[in-house]
């Protein structure tokens, strides 16, 4: 499955979101990353993540930054004081909005 998700980042170099095992892309919601799972990048970070979204929610994404393409374990939200709340807890900068597309600085 990790070639599969690869084989979604480069098809969407912008970014993505997947729930897992169906790798059915996610467009609503809010989504906020593990702290766990922050700064990995490249085929050795995305085994990381897959294992910690296995272990917890099943959901990945991925987005690009100054060059390399970072891979998160996130928890998706209907709520979006809830998901403030979750991502301050992981000590996240911003969380995203994905039904509107936009990003929330904490």
């Amino acid at each position: 499955m990790i070639i599969e998700i690869l084989k979604i980042a480069v098809n969407n170099p912008e970014g993505f979101t997947v729930s897992l095992p169906e790798l059915q892309h996610i467009t609503e919601g809010i989504i906020v990353s593990y702290q766990e799972t922050q700064n990995s990048f490249g085929i050795d970070g995305l085994k990381v993540v897959f294992e910690h979204a296995l272990a917890h929610d099943q959901v990945i994404g991925g987005w690009s930054f100054e060059g390399k393409y970072y891979f998160d374990s996130n928890k998706l939200f209907t709520d979006l004081e809830e998901a403030i709340e979750f991502g301050k807890s992981q000590k996240q900068i911003a969380i995203f909005d994905l039904t509107e597309q936009r990003l929330i600085k904490l």
